[in-house]
């Protein structure tokens, strides 16, 4: 599955559409899109953010400015 995250970042919405994602699918990719001015660090923010706000447990790969986000077991 495939997302975007634009100006408005990380939002409840985002979060919301996340996690029910992951109720069929066992990794996601998020672009983060050029209006959000991206650099490695604030991908990598952003990857930390949304790994904090998403309920379980999760790991994060960045690939330039995609994050790959996986559900992990307990």
């Amino acid at each position: 599955m495939n997302f975007q995250i634009g100006k408005q970042g990380v939002t409840e919405g985002v979060i919301t559409t996340l996690e029910n994602a992951f109720k069929t699918h066992k990794s996601i990719r998020i672009s983060v899109l050029k209006n959000q001015q991206p650099t490695k660090d604030k991908v990598r923010a952003i990857a930390d953010e949304l790994v904090s706000k998403l309920k379980g447990d999760y790991k994060y790969v960045t690939i330039g400015f995609t994050i790959v986000l996986k559900k992990t077991r307990k």
